[in-house]
């Protein structure tokens, strides 16, 4: 009996140590292809991503492409009512003293050598107008308004220029129509905020051909 005892005990313990080997080697397995699988989902959401990004690099190609194409179609159009002065013949000395402009605002002529902060700037109070000139020497586009201006059109043309570098807005109540866009040497005044020649102005003068000095700074200046 003592030998029947033994034998059974020893093959219960064999029994056992065989049914852990299987236990480890399933466990073995199952983490192999947990593994896997986690690989193989890391690696298809890194081809996922990049993949995205690629598209989301050709979609942006895309549209800056197709935003210049319709800038250039917009600056290709005539501006109706739009006045024009020589930029060649407007006077670019720097001075320290005050000036006085054959027009309001004035679009070109002697300045002061600080320029008025002009990266999508909107001024709520009435700007110098020899720093104001400086800016548009440098390309820049320069909404005025006068207190005839709606509420709505000021606000919307007051977003315009935020989203525009190289742009500034400022009250102006010496000016003869309620809203009115300046440039070097270009001049027009606008029925509304919506009126088309808006954006036709915007897209042909900021950083135009008109600009005495293309890529001159519209930060680093004055505020006003």
């Amino acid at each position: 009996m003592s030998f029947d005892r033994r034998t059974r005990m020893e093959q219960m313990r064999s029994a056992g140590r065989a049914r852990d080997r299987r236990n480890r080697v399933v466990a073995i397995g199952l983490s192999a292809v947990v593994v896997a699988g986690l690989l193989g989902f890391g690696s298809y959401m890194l081809l996922e991503k990049s993949e995205a990004k690629e598209k989301t690099g050709e979609s942006q190609a895309q549209d800056a492409k197709q935003t210049e194409q319709e800038k250039k179609k917009l600056a290709a159009e005539p501006i109706a009512d739009e006045k024009t002065w020589d930029a060649q013949k407007l006077t670019r000395e720097h001075v320290t003293t005050g000036v006085e402009y054959a027009m309001a605002p004035p679009v070109g002529g002697n300045h002061h050598p600080a320029w008025l902060n002009c990266d999508g700037v909107v001024y709520e109070k009435a700007v110098p107008d020899v720093n104001a000139v400086h800016a548009l020497e440098h390309g820049a586009v320069w909404v005025t308004y006068n207190g005839k201006a709606s509420g709505s059109d000021v606000e919307a043309l007051a977003s315009r220029v935020r989203s525009t570098p190289y742009s500034l807005m400022s009250p102006y109540e010496g000016q003869a129509g309620s809203l009115m866009l300046s440039a070097w040497g270009k001049q027009v005044t606008v029925d509304g905020a919506d009126d088309p020649r808006v954006a036709r102005f915007f897209a042909k003068y900021v950083q135009g051909a008109q600009t005495p000095e293309p890529g001159a700074p519209c930060t680093g200046g004055i505020d006003g």
